[in-house]
């Protein structure tokens, strides 16, 4: 089957997050900025991690034979959701899960902030790798817990875990867990099967629970190979809790849907007993409808669009080589957002917002988001079409080259 990535769809006026609204200094405000009526001067947002693509057809068409039906009452997974997600972890990562082990949760950060709750007492303390995704800050301080940071060593243009650092921190008793982005967002690493060993050794030696976000773990890039971490050994699968989920694979944010696949019992018991008091039982009529629908029949689309994705990062590298040397791109390893070193253009992180968001007309993600460590960068989500990408870098060039002196 034929998928056409290049067609831009229009999402204004379907309440995105990402076209729909923008920043106002406080928060995000309703706004019609990003529409195309504006022409040259409309906002083009490559930040949050949704995808500018239609989900797979099968998907689609599974969600509208759903709606005919008409009747949305309470709705639980059944043995085929179950099947469908046993299935796609065995083919894709050779990891056989049962059924049992799986918890359904409504989306990966409200899972992580469920398991803040249930296994770190407030004044705790839960590791992070910066910079990183954000929402584990969060997820951390909101409930009472504190942040201990092990920064990610910066060689050249790739990231490496500093793991001297890790196990010293790990060797506090305080520290009861760590919350392990794998592949890792914003930098785009897949973590190697050693890296991931080593990781999982001295938490282990250390008793910290590990919860590894796998949300991107099916978004590879060619030449490398994502290892789930509780694949590696049955100590680190007792010892741990993975997160996936079907929204960044798929495009499917919206439905609320995600697994939290955790092999041991007591641990299971825990975060569900936290998930009760917070009354987060039953699922999403569509989205346990669009999970499964997506991971029976959205493997070919997937492959196409991988390479669809690659082609735009290649296409971004190549730019930005000629046209903007001053800026480093990092290696995609793996998920559509990509990591820009901006720091040669010696603007402080006002300026370079100011920069890219009002004369450029970028919302992107400033790299201070993920942490100080991220100060000067810039993430980009390449998950549109071609021709976005094209004018947003040649929008770049535009306000990057009036910088330099005449």
């Amino acid at each position: 089957m034929t998928y056409n990535f290049d067609k831009e769809i229009k999402r204004i006026g379907t309440s995105s997050v990402k076209w729909d609204y923008q920043k106002n200094g406080i928060g995000m405000v309703e706004s019609d900025a990003c529409d195309a009526k504006h022409g040259a001067d409309r906002l083009l947002p490559l930040w949050v991690a949704d995808m500018d693509f239609k989900s797979p057809p099968a998907v689609i068409e599974a969600l509208k034979a759903r709606a005919e039906h008409g009747i949305f009452g309470y709705t639980k997974h059944g043995d085929s959701y179950f099947e469908a997600l046993i299935n796609w972890m065995d083919t894709h990562y050779g990891r056989q899960i049962k059924k049992e082990w799986v918890i359904l949760t409504p989306g990966v950060v409200s899972a992580i902030k469920i398991m803040v709750q249930t296994f770190v007492a407030p004044g705790e303390k839960v590791l992070i790798q910066p910079p990183v995704y954000y929402p584990f800050f969060g997820a951390i301080e909101e409930n009472g817990a504190e942040i201990v940071r092990n920064e990610l060593i910066l060689e050249g243009n790739r990231y490496f875990m500093d793991f001297d650092d890790l196990a010293q921190k790990t060797a506090d008793p305080a520290v009861k867990m760590a919350i392990l982005c794998s592949p890792h967002n914003p930098i785009g690493r897949v973590w190697t099967k050693e890296e991931l060993t080593r990781f999982g050794e001295i938490c282990l030696a250390n008793d910290v629970l590990v919860i590894s976000d796998e949300i991107h773990c099916d978004l590879i890039m060619t030449g490398h190979t994502f290892t789930s971490f509780a694949s590696i050994s049955e100590a680190f699968a007792q010892n741990s809790i993975v997160c996936t989920a079907p929204s960044k694979t798929f495009n499917l944010p919206g439905l609320k849907t995600s697994n939290m696949i955790i092999p041991n019992r007591n641990l299971r018991l825990a975060f569900s007993k936290t998930m009760e008091r917070a009354g987060l039982m039953g699922g999403n009529t569509f989205g346990i409808v669009g999970t499964e629908a997506a991971y029976r029949h959205g493997e070919e689309w997937l492959t196409k669009l991988l390479a669809y994705i690659e082609s735009n990062y290649h296409f971004m590298v190549d730019y930005l080589a000629e046209h903007l040397p001053q800026l480093t791109v990092f290696p995609l390893e793996g998920t559509y957002l990509v990591w820009v070193d901006c720091r040669a253009l010696g603007l402080d992180a006002e300026t370079r917002q100011e920069l890219f968001l009002k004369e450029a007309k970028l919302f992107l993600d400033e790299g201070e988001l993920f942490g100080p460590e991220g100060l000067g960068f810039e993430r980009f989500n390449i998950a549109c079409p071609r021709a976005i990408l094209a004018e947003a870098l040649a929008r770049m060039k535009s306000v990057i080259t009036a910088l330099e002196p005449a």
